[in-house]
């Protein structure tokens, strides 16, 4: 059982409403090649955060924590239970340890220039740039993300000020139970391959053709995501099919390493579980203790808690699959 079947099992289990915690969820149109959850489990269980933009319409961190907190907030006063579920490592921390973000609205002349010269330069000189003007700031990107080296550019443009000192940590909204599942290296790279290659059986090269006949430009930061610039450069003649398959994986892989860097198997915060048959009876039980164990467990006040027990933290030499 991996992430999402345990999400959907977990809320149908204790009255839950999931609130996706994946950049590339949001975007309509882009289904297969995200793992969306069907039809049939968002009428499952109800989804929030999923499918709220088009793929020509940029989200910012800032947008996305608003969005998250209006809906938690919106879930518990039904008298639901919140579950923030996803692996994209900014949006899950920005929740739970309620960032400070610069409200700094998108400004599309300067940030069509700042990514002109990106492309020109590359995404490592422009990086550079930004180390001069912020170097905290550059030290928590990496140097070939040329997005989020963008926004941080934009933002020190607009204001005057770094982009790092403009950021912080407020007092934490909500008291939760943090959990992760994780898999053995060699079981995940084969499933990740295995994953892959029902994608592509389930006509994933036919939406990437049909987002481009709508119009949509591939250079959209929606259409940069893993697979999706792959399968585009193949329908462009760039590399063959077996080449595409190979830098999805390779990508993959890379993707999978920086995501145990935003949830390390050392967090104390985070209780860790092997992915597979058996996991909800383990986790069912450690959910309910901490629901049962206070009064309003998702009222405001002290912060993230919950030790990782001994006999379920993962392996050091091993890639977690985070769902919080």
């Amino acid at each position: 059982m991996g992430k999402t079947a345990l999400s959907l099992e977990l809320a149908a289990a204790i009255g839950g409403e999931i609130v996706s915690a994946d950049s590339r969820l949001l975007y309509r149109g882009l289904d297969i090649g995200t793992a969306k959850p069907t039809p049939a489990e968002r009428a499952q269980v109800p989804h929030h955060l999923v499918d709220v933009a088009d793929p020509d319409e940029v989200w910012s961190l800032g947008q996305y924590q608003d969005a998250a907190f209006a809906a938690i907030n919106d879930i518990v006063a039904r008298g639901r239970v919140p579950l923030l579920v996803g692996g994209t490592g900014q949006y899950v921390w920005a929740v739970v340890e309620n960032w400070r973000i610069p409200r700094v609205p998108p400004q599309p002349r300067l940030r069509a220039v700042l990514e002109a010269w990106g492309r020109r330069i590359g995404p490592e000189a422009l990086h550079r740039r930004l180390a001069v003007l912020d170097p905290a700031a550059a030290a928590r990107i990496q140097p070939r993300n040329l997005r989020r080296t963008v926004r941080a550019l934009e933002v020190i443009f607009v204001t005057g000020r770094r982009f790092s000192a403009q950021r912080g940590k407020g007092p934490p909204r909500y008291r939760t139970l943090m959990l992760g599942l994780w898999l053995p290296r060699a079981e995940l790279h084969r499933r990740i391959a295995q994953r892959l290659d029902a994608m592509l059986a389930q006509g994933w090269l036919d939406e990437v053709r049909a987002l481009l006949a709508q119009g949509y430009d591939p250079a959209l930061p929606a259409l940069s995501g893993i697979g999706y610039a792959e399968l585009i450069g193949y329908l462009q003649g760039r590399w063959s099919l077996e080449e595409a398959r190979a830098r999805i994986l390779h990508r993959t892989h890379t993707f999978v390493r920086r995501q145990a860097n935003w949830f390390r198997r050392t967090d104390p915060r985070i209780r860790w579980f092997r992915s597979g048959p058996g996991v909800l009876a383990q986790v069912l039980p450690v959910v309910r203790a901490f629901l049962a164990g206070e009064e309003n467990a998702f009222a405001a006040g002290p912060g993230p808690g919950g030790a990782v027990p001994p006999d379920t933290k993962a392996p050091q030499d091993t890639p977690a699959g985070p769902s919080t």
